[in-house]
């Protein structure tokens, strides 16, 4: 295990019974609250979106705002946000996909990607994969590219890579963290 992951894992708490009785919940929190592992975060995921010629972060609601945000600030790239249905105003293309007991929608404004971006989406957690690759197709059908993902932690037993390597179409998928 690397520093970097060290430190991670050691700003991250788990917190039994939530939101239901036996999931063990990953609170980030901790790591957020600490300058130098935030910082660090940051830095290593801006260092992907730098090597993968991103051109521009998305970031899925919502903690993935407060990722990809700093990240997109420390790379020097754009910031677009994946919103679900209905949070964002004016024209948007949005993307319907399956839960496992349902279905949601995500959107994003319209005019925000366009057919010369490069976009690495950044999240927390990858853990079935339903919002990542909704968000894959949301930015090809807005005519980008997607330059891979990049997350904090993947939690492995839930097959959330798997479900998204045809998505991916060969782009990086990077988890700082296997949970």
């Amino acid at each position: 295990m690397t520093g970097l992951q060290e430190l991670l894992l050691s700003r991250i708490r788990d917190v039994a019974d939530h939101p239901e009785p036996g999931v063990v919940f990953k609170d980030i929190t901790p790591l957020l609250a600490d300058p130098a592992a935030f910082t660090a975060l940051t830095g290593t995921l801006a260092e992907i979106a730098t090597r993968e010629g991103a051109t521009k972060i998305v970031g899925l609601e919502a903690r993935g705002f407060i990722l990809g945000a700093p990240v997109a600030v420390r790379a020097g790239l754009g910031f677009i946000p994946v919103r679900k249905a209905g949070k964002l105003p004016g024209a948007t293309l949005s993307q319907a996909y399956d839960l496992e007991y349902g279905s949601a929608e995500i959107e994003v404004h319209a005019e925000d990607l366009s057919a010369g971006d490069r976009v690495l989406v950044v999240d927390d957690v990858l853990a079935t994969g339903g919002t990542a690759e909704a968000s894959l197709q949301l930015i090809r059908r807005a005519g980008a590219q997607v330059a891979g993902l990049a997350v904090l932690m993947e939690l492995g037993f839930l097959g959330g890579r798997a479900r998204l390597e045809p998505a991916l179409a060969g782009a990086p998928l990077e988890a700082l963290l296997q949970v």
